[in-house]
């Protein structure tokens, strides 16, 4: 009766064992076991967020024209000071100070080649933006498959070992090997669903500027059928 009870006090359920086993696996220890496959899923979130805080520094760069800019081109075209407005534009690193400074080097066209001008800058303005983001959708859909595919090569190698095993086959090593199997899924899952919440949110601010540079470019068009003094 001693025993019994001296026994159920130290471990009454075997719980505690096997917490104190689950609470020793860190999750570097869990990323060590998934094998190969968290090689290039390990490339693929360095890559992904290199993609993204490049593009958002980028994205936040372009889309920040002051609102004195507009104010200071405005002025000069209906003053009649082209070159000064033109230099102005030159002066600012911004994609709508590239699409007016065009616009303003072909005045005196006729307007329906004017806003041509403006449009060929603006698409390539707009292909600058979106550099990398279709990388970073490929890799928000190509982080999940290639964890799957550890783990269907982990479950490949944890049956093989069973196979192998003769006489009863330990739970310890068929839970190990499925774990263990498990892990890639799990990071392929996490780096695939951040460079898709990324890559969305990237998208979401390039239309944002994209619409300010329609905008813009609107504007300028209608500032050049205003008289100029």
């Amino acid at each position: 009766m001693n025993k019994i009870a001296l026994f159920m006090q130290i471990d009454p359920s075997g719980i505690g064992a096997e917490e104190e086993l689950v609470e020793s696996i860190s999750i570097l220890d869990l990323l060590l076991n998934g094998g190969y496959m968290m090689v290039p899923i390990l490339l693929l979130w360095i890559l992904a967020v290199y993609i993204f805080f490049e593009r958002l520094s980028h994205i936040r760069s372009a889309g920040g024209t002051p609102e004195s800019f507009k104010d200071e081109i405005r002025n000069k075209v209906i003053n009649g000071d082209i070159n000064g407005a033109r230099l102005f534009c030159q002066q600012t690193n911004t994609p709508i100070a590239r699409m007016i400074e065009k616009g303003l080097s072909r005045i005196g066209s006729p307007l329906k080649n004017i806003e041509v001008s403006i449009e060929n800058i603006g698409k390539i303005e707009v292909y600058r933006l979106e550099k990398n983001l279709s990388l970073l959708a490929t890799i928000s859909g190509a982080a999940p498959m290639i964890g799957f595919l550890g783990t269907v090569t982990g479950m490949i190698s944890a049956f093989i070992a069973i196979a192998q095993e003769e006489g009863a086959v330990s739970p310890k090593l068929l839970s190990g090997g499925i774990y263990e199997a498990m892990v890639t899924t799990a990071a392929g899952l996490f780096v695939g669903i951040l460079a898709y919440l990324g890559y969305n949110f990237l998208v979401a601010r390039v239309q944002k500027v994209i619409h300010n540079m329609e905008f813009n470019s609107v504007e300028f068009i209608d500032l050049l059928q205003e008289p100029q003094k």
